[in-house]
Order: C-alpha cells, then structure tokens, then sequence
C-alpha cells in the first residue's frame, strides 16, 4: 500500500489506497513532507487553544456571576456550553474532514472558533455568552480531529510519527493543566472578557500559519456522505453528554437520568445497527473489533477521566480549603502540567523500544497510585500532598496517552485518519465530561451530607457548596465564621477523598481490561520500522 502527500499548502491532497483495500498494519511507504515540524507547531497551537478553553473560563465563574448576574444553573451551561456541541459533533466533523479536506476542517474549524471567541467578548447576557461558547464548541470539534488526522498524513515515518504524537498528546494534556494558570494571570490584570479575548491572537496565527504550513490531505475517493449516520452519531452523543452532564444535579439513579440515558442509548444503538447496514458507513464497525483500537480508545477514556475529574476537584481544594487566589491555585498546578510535558515522549520511546503494552499499563498504575495517594488527604493536608498526588498521576498520563493515541492511529488506513481521529478525540471528551460529572457528583453529594449532619445553624447555602460556605464564613468572622470553615473544608476534602476513590478503582479495573484488550504480540513488541528509527 502506497500513498503520496503533496509538499505544498494548498495545490494537492493526499493520494490514498482505493477504497477497499486491505490495510495490512504495515507503515506506508510515503515522500517525507517538507516543514513538516513547524508544520506540527501550528497543529499543536491549535490544539492548545481550544484545549485550554476547556478550563480557563472555570476560575473567571465568580466573576462572571458578578458581572452577568449569572445564575448557578447558568454558570454551569457557560461551561457545557462549548463541551456538548464540541463532544456531539467530532464523529461529523472528522467524516466531513475525510471527505472535504482535512486542512480545510482545520481552516473552518479556526475561524469559527475565533469569531465565537469574539461573541463572547462581546456579550452582555448569560444567554449570549452561552450562545457564543457553543458556537466556540463547533469549532473546536473540527479542529480537533483535524490536528491529529493532519499529523498522521504529514509524519510518514512510523519513528517521527510517534514524537510527534507524543508532543501532541503533552500539548492537549499541558492545555488542560495550564487552563486555570491562565485565566488566573488574565484576571489578575485584566476584565473578564480577557479569557476570550485571548483567543484570537492565537487562532488567528494559527489560522495564518495553517494557509503555508499545513498540506492539504484528504481521503482519496469522495464517499458517499453518510448523512443518517452523521445525525445519529450527533444525536447519540449529544445527549450522553448532555445526560452526564445533568446527572449531578438531576440525580444519578432519578427518572429523569435514566430517561436521557436511554434515549442516548437507543439513538446509539440504532447508529450501530445503520453502520452494520449501510453500504459505506461512516465509521466502519471493524475498527471496533481491532483490540489495538479498542484497547488504547479505553486507555484514552480512563486516563481523561482521571485527569479531568482530579483537576475539577483540586482547583476547588486550593482556592476554597487551602486559600489561593485563582492564579496563585493556577501556578502550584504547573509541576504536574510540567511532568506531563516531559512524560509524554518518555512514553513514546518506550512504546517504540517495548511496545504499546508497556507504557500504558505503567501509565495507568501511576495513575491509580496517584488517585489513591489524593484520596488519603484530611482537612489538615498541605499543598505538598496534594501535588505529589498529581504529579504521580500526570506522570501516569504522559507515558500512557501517546502510546495509546498511536495505537488507536496505527491501526487506521490512512483515508480513515479524519474519523478515526474524531474517535480518538471522543473518547477523551466523553472521559473529562464523565470524569467531572462523577467526581464531582460523588464530592458534592459527601459534602452536603457532612454539613447536614453539623447542626441546623449550618445556613442552607453553605450546604450547597464549598465554595458559598467560604465566602458565608468571611462575611461571619470571628470564632463562628472559623468553624463553618474549618467545618465545609473538612466536608469537602472528605468528599474530594471519596470521589477520587471512586476514580481510582475505575482505573483499577481498566487497567486489567486495557491489559487485556492490548496484550498480544503487536502490542508487547515495538514495529520493526519503529525500532529502526
């Protein structure tokens, strides 16, 4: 199987394999592509900045319900405003990516994000800026996959291809980690509409950059859009992410919650059994059966799930029990973002020495060793604890997630790179929303049952958060104010405990499934291209 990638931006697209032939697990014998490095750097800009956008508007909340008179319930969609369309339109996106141009998806994907980015800016409502997260969530679903499915076109030695993914994979978990460091500093200095503001400079360059620097790719034949498909997929995931994302406040075992899982549920359902039938579906349903894409999209999904819900919960312990400020909490984060960075090409070495086994089963231990060592701390526990925790854990998920990542690529043909991508990128998301959605479900419901159970003169709202219990305190003073303090912090962090508990049998008991799916000779052993290089 052969394939060619043109060296300019803009004059050619990837030539790719004829539909239907068989992909044999064996690299492509492909024309190395020229800049191809600093044709990386604007794939991991653009990665970052919508990665980071993930986190960054969270520590500008308080600010925002000041100056929009936001709501609880609207603080919370200013969030999963930019998460639902982002995680509900990744498998369209990485489709129409394959179809239509890759770095056209790249393109589009940046544009859109910068001129949501503006809109919120802009805005003078709630309803505005949640309107215009959601548009920044459109684009981020096509720049997403693009990146990813763009690096595998461009990088045609199995050796490169790996640093390159490992670096992609420290961008997209550094971008997760740094989120609330900089929306702190912005804050610090700047108004609110500065964490969006920020945006533009950044996508514009990229956008920029992207016209000379990034080839054009995409999937040799035009198949048949799959338009059913699409708006299943849409639907689906939509509302599961829209389910895990109510679960929490719904209740997880209400009517309600177990209504939206099963409409998710049937609509995915029903988009496996169109796959099965259709004659060019849009995502072929033996990738699933491939152990070295299912294995690694588990590994994947765990591994954000972690990190996600241990960065939700932490941010809340440094600011509202240790008492930082959003920047100060956003710097004492940076060792773990830091270990991350140099983890992530460890992990690609070892994968190339080893195989795929090694380091994600290595990574995922640490992981769980890291959630267990959080889930000892007491009221009286000290940053050092909690940064040795996520250190161990960030560690975990840099040796693991490149690896993981390139097993899920490498056992795509090249002309399903956009929506095998688009699965790669959905199982993250779904892991973050999943992993915030239960770690902090399990926190809060710990937390106000604490607080119940100190007595009647707790006021109601310091029973709703830690968050509105620290600030009661302060408004209180004196030896009253210092109890329920000392009171909500005990009551969260003990909440915290058991919510990353949680989160480490989870990745217990996906570690042995990972195991499992991945043991076998091509993941216990390195590609000899790979080992050459």
């Amino acid at each position: 199987m052969t394939a060619t990638l043109a060296p300019t931006a803009r004059t050619g697209s990837a030539a790719l394999p004829p539909a239907g032939t068989p992909h044999t697990g064996k690299p492509a014998q492909r024309r190395a592509v020229p800049n191809r490095w600093a044709t990386l750097a604007v794939l991991c800009v653009s990665l970052l900045v919508i990665v980071v956008d993930t986190t960054i508007v969270n520590v500008a909340l308080p600010t925002l319900a000041r100056q929009l008179h936001a709501t609880t319930s609207g603080l919370q969609w200013i969030v999963d405003g930019y998460t639902l369309p982002f995680a509900a339109l990744l498998m369209l996106a990485g489709t129409l990516a394959d179809r239509y141009g890759r770095h056209r998806a790249l393109a589009g994907g940046l544009a859109v994000f910068a001129g949501g980015s503006l809109a919120a800016a802009l805005t003078h409502t709630t309803a505005e800026l949640i309107a215009a997260r959601a548009v920044m969530g459109v684009g981020a679903a096509f720049i997403m996959p693009a990146t990813l499915s763009l690096l595998t076109s461009v990088f045609t030695d199995p050796a490169e291809r790996a640093k390159a993914i490992g670096l992609w994979t420290a961008v997209s978990g550094l971008g997760v980690a740094i989120g609330p460091t900089a929306g702190g500093w912005l804050l610090a200095h700047f108004s609110w509409d500065s964490v969006f503001v920020v945006n533009l400079p950044v996508a514009g360059a990229a956008l920029a950059a992207s016209w000379w620097l990034v080839p054009a790719s995409r999937a040799p034949r035009a198949r048949r859009l799959d338009l059913a498909g699409a708006v299943l997929s849409a639907a689906g995931f939509g509302v599961l992410t829209y389910a895990l994302i109510m679960a929490p406040q719904a209740g997880w075992a209400s009517a309600t919650t177990m209504g939206r899982a099963a409409a998710a549920a049937v609509l995915l359902a029903v988009f496996v059994v169109w796959e099965m039938r259709t004659p060019e579906p849009m995502l072929p349903l033996a990738l699933l059966r491939d152990r070295r894409f299912s294995g690694a999209a588990l590994a994947i999904t765990l591994l954000f799930f972690a990190l996600a819900g241990g960065v939700f919960l932490l941010t809340q312990i440094y600011q509202f029990v240790l008492g930082y400020s959003p920047l100060a909490a956003g710097v004492r984060a940076l060792p773990s973002a830091l270990m991350l960075v140099v983890a992530s090409p460890v992990g690609a070495k070892l994968a190339q020495r080893f195989g795929t086994l090694v380091p994600v089963l290595a990574g995922m231990v640490m992981v769980t060793a890291g959630l267990g060592l959080f889930a000892t701390a007491t009221a009286g526990s000290t940053y050092a604890h909690y940064v040795t925790a996520m250190v161990i854990m960030s560690a975990g998920i840099g040796l693991a997630m490149a690896p993981a990542t390139e097993s899920v690529m490498s056992s795509l043909p090249p002309a399903l790179a956009g929506i095998g991508s688009a699965v790669n990128d959905t199982t993250r998301n779904l892991g973050s929303v999943l992993g915030v959605a239960v770690g902090g479900s399990v926190a809060a419901s710990v937390y106000a049952s604490r607080m119940t159970a100190t007595g009647h003169l707790v006021p109601a709202a310091a029973r709703q958060s830690v968050g509105a219990a620290a600030a009661i305190a302060g408004h209180i003073g004196g030896a009253p104010g210092a109890a329920l303090f000392h009171n909500a912090a005990a009551a969260f962090v003990s909440g915290a405990d058991r919510g990353v508990l949680v989160a480490a049998i989870t990745t217990l008991a996906g570690t042995v499934a990972t195991a499992y799916a991945l043991h076998g000779r091509g993941a216990l052993r390195a590609a000899p291209a790979a080992a050459a290089g």
